[in-house]
């Protein structure tokens, strides 16, 4: 018996994760009849076209069988599989899969998934629990507990400059606070006003921008006068499943005399006011760890 033809394929592929109710689903495609006989669920993706990029193709691919707006990192695990007699329309022949696995997502209020292609190797676009695929009761290709084996979330390290201003209003200690938008990772929580240290620019001068922006006020920075971490893992606003660490440098600073206001638009502030400090200690306004770290070093 001769030789079988040989195809080589090169395909991409998404590990898109997502939580709710306290459990991690991923985002999985059930593959048509023609492509298996029995019910199977493999990741989003597909074929890469010729002079195609597979970042590109893949964005495509998960439209087309999902109906949603992915994003896609940058980085790709590449996974190998030889058939060597592998059924394609209606003939064996020598397969070799070439597949590169990347890491999506799509943003937390995404419509529910359905397959918008017409006649394509997908019948069907649904979020399986993970716990769900470890036992067996989804049953899944080999790309899938592959790939599942060798994420890890996405880690992020932030670095941020938070001003901790305080003044004394009518027989009352008060101190800023900014609350957090609904483009926040913890919306309606209250916050030092402050934000991220771009690359390349001092904590100081990125702190003085921030508090212009978040309170409309200029800003004079102090001493710093501790540094505040915080490390967890969870949904961020864009839906990535992120290990995410902070690190906030946290400076005395003053503000000029007026009425704050917030001045970005659509930023990570919709509100800011003096808020006297009984109400941190007493829990009556719900405030980030940084807050009470703040007031505690200078107390």
């Amino acid at each position: 018996m001769g030789s079988l033809p040989r195809r080589q394929r090169v395909a991409a592929y998404a590990v898109i994760l997502r939580e709710r109710g306290g459990q991690v689903e991923i985002l999985l495609s059930r593959l048509a009849p023609r492509v298996s006989r029995s019910e199977l669920w493999t990741l989003p993706g597909g074929g890469v076209d010729h002079g195609e990029d597979p970042r590109d193709a893949l964005i495509r691919e998960v439209q087309e069988e999902t109906g949603l707006d992915a994003t896609v990192g940058d980085r790709a695990r590449v996974y190998s599989a030889h058939m060597p007699r592998s059924p394609r329309d209606g003939q064996l022949v020598d397969a070799h899969a070439i597949r590169l696995v990347y890491e999506g997502w799509v943003p937390p209020h995404s419509p529910v998934p359905r397959v918008v292609e017409v006649d394509g190797s997908t019948i069907e676009a649904a979020w399986r629990t993970l716990d769900d695929v470890a036992s067996g009761a989804v049953p899944v290709s080999s790309v899938v507990t592959e790939a599942l084996v060798d994420h890890q979330p996405f880690r992020l390290q932030r670095v941020a400059a938070y001003a901790l201003v305080t003044r004394r209003h009518d027989g009352a200690d008060q101190v800023l606070l900014t609350r957090l938008s609904a483009s926040a990772a913890h919306p309606g929580r209250w916050t030092l006003p402050g934000g991220g240290v771009d690359h390349g620019e001092h904590p100081s001068v990125a702190l003085a921008r921030e508090v212009e922006e978040e309170c409309g006020l200029p800003c004079e920075v102090g001493a710093l006068v501790g540094v505040h971490d915080t490390h967890f893992a969870g949904t961020a606003p864009s839906g990535r499943i992120e290990d995410y660490h902070g690190v906030h440098l946290v400076y005395r600073a003053s503000v000029a005399d007026g009425e704050p206001r917030v001045l970005e638009v659509d930023g990570t502030t919709d509100a800011v006011a003096w808020v006297p400090t009984t109400d941190v200690a007493s829990g009556a306004v719900d405030v980030l760890d940084v807050v009470d770290y703040a007031l505690e070093v200078v107390s």
